[in-house]
């Protein structure tokens, strides 16, 4: 198997792995249950991994990781617009 399909393939896996709690917060307007530290942890690492992916030409990791970014983004946007004050 081509590596660069094996690191798609991975990435796409990983990367849609929080579009469920997504869903479900702009669903049910709900953030009750979400860690705000680990969502800060979880964007900085990712973004890391980004710049890692350009330092090392590697597009697999970039496009996964910049999905996972916007989707954690999207997710840290709503937990603000959601949680309750």
């Amino acid at each position: 198997m081509d590596e660069n399909i094996l690191g798609l393939a991975a990435g796409i896996i990983t990367s849609v792995a929080m579009l469920p709690q997504l869903i479900k917060v702009l669903k049910e307007k709900d953030v009750e249950d979400l860690s705000l530290l680990m969502m800060l942890f979880l964007i900085t690492g990712l973004s890391l991994w980004v710049w890692y992916g350009f330092l090392k030409d590697e597009l697999p990791i970039i496009l996964s990781n910049a999905f996972a970014v916007v989707v954690n983004i999207i997710l840290l946007i709503s937990y603000f617009i959601y949680r309750k004050k």
